[in-house]
């Protein structure tokens, strides 16, 4: 049984290799040139991801990394480790003068067909037609540009030939280059082709490729719904999330206003209450200050009358004749008599009033609660969860 599958995976084998040979010729010359030097690949080596450089590019760009460093493809940065041996050669592209030869007479479908089927003389190949599946001319594909159902999808052969590169890369076996891989060892989990197959996958569960990738995708898809699950279920917490951190921010937004406002209500009513004082105090300085004034003016007006009489009853006693005394004293008498009278330095008697004022007791004041109380209620939380890990994936 063993050697009757071994047959069939075998010239299954050469008719995949005798195809991929075929088209491999038609590979672009652009497709053989480093993506470094820009120039004909020299000793190419292709890394895991893959991506193919001239060895010289590779040894130049990793030369200060040692075998087991951890290092990037200069294209698609995917990393991977230095290995300890050479790595591995890209078949494809080894000699890409030869596969530009080819693609430079790929010959139009429709002139050959046309002609009397001699290649030579046929126009050169330049588009490929994906509805009519046909390598053209640039005489040949106009037609194609102007279909009565809508013009047809028109690609340089350099695209195609492009695709074709890409899906050979991924199908070539990592061992064998000159192979494509072909079975899939469930054991190994990998690609493998008939000589790996043959001489190290002989006793392992196996399948054709096609088989094992349909099984794949079933599993991908019920995986995919279940990410587009977590993926809806996320952008429900975040949405919840976002609205109850709205909600937090709003609440404390409104709460710092409130503190604000009450504070400076607060402030309002002692500014009065220190106004009102003050104006007390002001209107009791005004009165004292009138009345002060105006017992002083009278004084002042005392004072100068009785000094006037001090100055006129010393000059006559000094200087008067005994006739010129006795002619004033009458009236000296009478005035010194009304002044004596109106004696205001004796009758006038000002006391200010005396002002004390008591303070409150800020001590007291400051245990109380003046503005209000702050309360976090975090009983909520222990309701709303945000797991970390949505789901759990399983292949």
């Amino acid at each position: 049984m063993l050697l009757c599958v071994y047959s069939c995976v075998l010239a299954t084998a050469a008719a995949v290799n005798n195809c991929t040979m075929a088209t491999a010729k038609s590979v672009a010359s652009d497709l053989g040139t480093c993506s470094i030097c820009l120039e004909v690949f020299d000793n190419p080596k292709s890394l895991p991801c893959p991506h193919a450089f001239c060895l010289k590019c590779l040894q130049r760009a990793f030369e200060n990394m040692c075998p087991g460093d951890e290092v990037r493809c200069p294209l698609c940065r995917t990393e991977f480790q230095i290995p300890t041996d050479v790595l591995q050669e890209l078949f494809i592209v080894q000699r890409p003068d030869d596969v530009y030869e080819e693609f430079c007479h790929v010959p139009c479908v429709v002139c050959l067909e046309e002609g009397d089927g001699s290649s030579e003389e046929t126009a050169t190949a330049t588009v490929y037609c994906v509805d009519c599946q046909q390598k053209l001319c640039d005489s040949c594909s106009r037609p194609h540009k102007r279909m009565p159902g809508g013009a047809h999808q028109l690609q340089t052969l350099r695209t195609e030939m492009e695709q074709e590169l890409i899906q050979l890369c991924g199908n070539a076996c990592d061992k064998h280059k000159d192979k494509t891989v072909e079975l899939y060892c469930h054991r190994c989990n990998k690609n493998i082709c008939v000589l790996c197959f043959a001489y190290e996958h002989r006793d392992h569960d196996f399948d054709q490729i096609p088989a094992v990738a349909e099984n794949f995708k079933v599993k991908f898809v019920a995986v995919d719904e279940q990410i587009l699950s977590a993926i809806a279920t996320a952008r429900q917490l975040s949405k919840q999330l976002k609205e109850s951190s709205d909600k937090f921010f709003s609440d404390v937004y409104n709460a710092e206003k409130m503190i604000f406002e009450t504070g400076d209500e607060i402030k309002r009513i002692v500014d009065s209450q220190v106004a009102e004082l003050v104006s007390k105090l002001q209107s009791v300085k005004s009165n004292s200050a009138k009345q002060a004034q105006a017992i002083q003016d009278s004084l002042q007006m005392a004072l100068a009358a009785m000094e006037s009489f001090h100055r006129s009853s010393r000059e006559l006693l000094d200087k008067g004749r005994p006739s010129d005394v006795t002619r004033a004293a009458c009236g000296l008498l009478d005035t010194a008599a009304k002044l004596l009278r109106n004696d205001g330095v004796t009758t006038h008697n000002f006391r200010p009033p005396q002002v004390i004022f008591t303070p409150a007791d800020v001590t007291q004041m400051s245990r109380l609660n003046l503005i209000g109380k702050v309360t976090v209620d975090s009983g909520n939380q222990s309701g709303t969860r945000y797991p970390l890990r949505i789901c759990t994936l399983l292949l």
